[in-house]
Formats: structure tokens, C-alpha cells, sequence
């Protein structure tokens, strides 16, 4: 996959995206005390929708997004799988897995956040997608401008035009070995 092919044949208009990662963990952590959860990503669900309303905080429609017939997925705890931590949204393009939208609770946005790595873990879940697919792993977003450098830094992503930028298959490596080292080749989780 080059640079130029990146997006070219994209029918989805994307979402400047303005998540933060926070920090690169290995899962998830509680901000007080560096605690770690084992997470578990899945496909999101009806039954979710009144946890991510606009009035519960989350800035994105899900909603909206789900009648879309959207491929939302979330990501929560083990130890509490009702309580969802982040949600993502990520489409299959010729090539590549798009990011469409990215957001991590209320709860865990700011000063007071309960969790770090949110925005890292479905990242890497983005990518892991991408590997499974076939695309090698290569995992593309439209960025706002603003955050161009702290997704550059902060996940190896490259500008390759118009706000878009790419997480290509070494950076993408890294991402998913950190959230998902047990996961195959062929991007299977074992």
C-alpha cells in the first residue's frame, strides 16, 4: 500500500478526528493507581445505545451511528463488561481499515479521567483489524490539524495529505503487540 493510495478510492467522508492518547499502556489503567484491567473489545449493540447518549456526555451521535449501520465496536473491562470505557468506529476500505470516529467515555476524558490508554487500546484494535483483513495492518484517519504532531509522536501515524494520516504496518506492529501480544500472524487473538 503506498502513500498515494491512501484514501484514493475512499467513498466514506471522514471525521476530523481530536481524540488524545493519553499514554501507551498495556491495557488499560486506573489513573489513581496505575492499577491494570484486562480489556476485551466487541461488536457494540443495540442494548448500548442509553449508556452513550449525548446527554450522558459523549459528544458523537452514536446513536445516529448505529441506525447508519455503523461497524461500532466497544471497548470495556473484564471485570465490568457493562461499563463501556471507549467506542470506535472502523470501515474497511480497498487497502486499508479507516477510523471513522474514535471516542473514550466521559469518565475518562480530562484531569479527572478514570482510565489511561483508551485511545491507544482501539487504536491498536484498528490495527489488529487491518491485519486480519488482509491490509497489512495499515490503519488510516483524517486528523485535525492541531493534532497532526501528537499523533505522529505519540503513535508512529504519518501525514500523508489533507489532514489524513496512516499507521502503517511497523508502527502498527508495535501498537498491537503492546495491546494484543497474544495475537496471531494473521491477526487472530489467541
Amino acid at each position: 500500500m503506498t502513500v498515494e493510495n491512501i484514501f484514493k478510492n475512499s467513498k466514506r467522508k471522514s471525521t476530523p478526528l481530536d481524540f488524545i492518547v493519553d499514554e501507551l499502556t498495556k491495557s488499560i489503567e486506573l489513573s489513581a493507581t496505575s492499577e491494570r484491567f484486562e480489556t476485551t473489545i466487541l461488536p457494540f449493540e443495540k442494548t448500548d445505545l442509553p449508556s452513550v447518549s449525548q446527554r450522558a456526555g459523549w459528544k458523537f451521535d452514536w446513536e445516529k451511528e448505529f441506525a447508519a449501520g455503523a461497524g461500532i465496536y466497544k471497548l470495556v473491562t473484564k471485570k465490568e463488561p457493562e461499563v463501556i470505557q471507549g467506542l470506535a468506529i472502523f470501515v474497511d476500505e480497498p487497502g486499508f481499515v479507516l477510523m471513522h470516529l474514535l471516542e473514550s467515555a466521559p469518565f475518562n476524558v480530562g484531569k479527572g479521567k478514570k482510565f489511561i490508554g483508551v485511545a491507544g487500546n482501539l487504536v491498536a484494535f484498528g490495527c489488529l483489524l487491518s491485519r486480519k483483513r488482509g491490509f497489512q495492518s495499515v490503519l488510516a484517519f483524517k486528523s485535525k490539524t492541531v493534532l497532526m504532531e501528537h499523533y505522529q509522536k505519540s503513535l508512529g501515524a504519518r501525514p500523508i495529505g489533507n489532514q489524513r494520516m496512516a499507521i502503517f504496518e511497523a508502527e502498527a506492529a508495535d501498537l498491537i503487540n503492546r495491546y494484543f501480544p497474544n495475537a496471531t500472524p494473521q491477526g487472530e487473538l489467541e
